[in-house]
């Protein structure tokens, strides 16, 4: 499953990196970002992610690290779990780019899982307008 996400925000692009390069900052504005912990080296971080539909609720832990990029407008986190069993990929990559007073961000999840129904998808992609809103209204800030 690809999702990508485009979105332009009203503000410079050093409003937007600080949201994006630091998974901690997720929970604030993704809704399915539950909680994020750096591990002790802060090479890594633990992310709990949940979503809700009605009284159902599940969550997924991952471990993901950031891979170096060419730019530092170029974002990308890879699952790395290192608990040697074999794991369905996770890869999100952010993009930055700035014309006059507009930042897009143009975000892409990769994830090589399945998921459970088109509820659940629908569900997912209410998550991310949610969170345009929400990011939208940070950078305002």
């Amino acid at each position: 499953m690809d999702i990508r996400v485009d979105v332009d925000l009203p503000c410079a692009i050093d409003a937007v990196l600080p949201l994006i390069n630091d998974l901690t900052q997720y929970p604030q504005w993704m809704g399915l970002v539950h909680a994020v912990v750096p591990e002790a080296d802060n090479q890594a971080w633990q992310v709990e992610l949940r979503g809700k539909i009605g009284p159902f609720a599940r969550s997924k832990r991952l471990r993901m690290v950031q891979v170096k990029t060419s730019s530092a407008e170029h974002l990308r986190f890879e699952r790395a779990e290192v608990d040697g069993r074999s794991h369905s990929a996770w890869v999100l990559e952010a993009k930055v780019s700035q014309q006059a007073s507009m930042t897009t961000l143009n975000m892409t999840l990769q994830y090589s899982g399945r998921l459970f129904s088109s509820v659940v998808e629908r569900a997912l992609h209410d998550e991310i307008e949610a969170s345009k809103q929400r990011l939208r209204k940070l950078v305002a800030q």
